[in-house]
C-alpha cells in the first residue's frame, strides 16, 4: 500500500507547492500593476505604496499557507522519520512567525486580537 500512497503524496505535495509558488507571484504581479495603474491616475505615492504593500503582504500569507501544508504532507505521507519531523517542525514555526509577524504589519494588531473597525462595542462603552 505504501507503494501506491507515496507516489501519489509526493505528486500531490508537488502541485500545492507549485499552488502556493503560483499566487505569490500572481499576487506580485497583480500589486504591481496595481500600483502602476494608480500612479497613472495620479494617486499619492505613500497611498499607492500602503496598497501594493498590502496587496502582497496577503498574497504572501497566502501562499505561505500552501507551501506549509505540502510540507505537511510530504513529511506525514512520504518522508516519515523523527528527523524530517524535526525539520517540518522548524520549517512550520518560521513560516507561522512569518505570517504572525505580517499579519502584524498588514493589519496593526495581532492575529488573535479583535478588530477595532466600530463594528464591535467596546466594553468601556456598555
Amino acid at each position: 500500500m505504501n507503494e501506491f500512497v507515496r507516489p501519489i503524496a509526493e505528486w500531490c505535495a508537488a502541485g500545492i507547492e507549485l499552488l502556493g509558488l503560483a499566487v505569490i507571484i500572481l499576487f506580485a504581479v497583480v500589486s504591481l500593476i496595481t500600483g502602476a495603474a494608480l500612479l497613472i491616475k495620479g494617486h499619492a505615492k505613500e497611498e499607492v505604496f500602503k496598497k501594493v504593500r498590502q496587496m502582497l503582504g496577503h498574497g504572501i500569507l497566502l501562499g505561505l499557507e500552501f507551501l506549509v501544508a505540502a510540507d505537511i504532507i510530504h513529511t506525514v505521507a512520504v518522508e516519515l522519520t523523527v528527523e524530517s519531523v524535526g525539520v517540518l517542525a522548524m520549517v512550520v514555526l518560521i513560516r507561522t512567525f512569518l505570517s504572525f509577524t505580517l499579519d502584524l504589519e498588514l493589519t496593526g494588531r495581532w492575529p488573535w486580537q479583535k478588530r477595532n473597525d466600530g463594528a464591535q462595542v467596546k466594553a468601556a462603552d456598555s
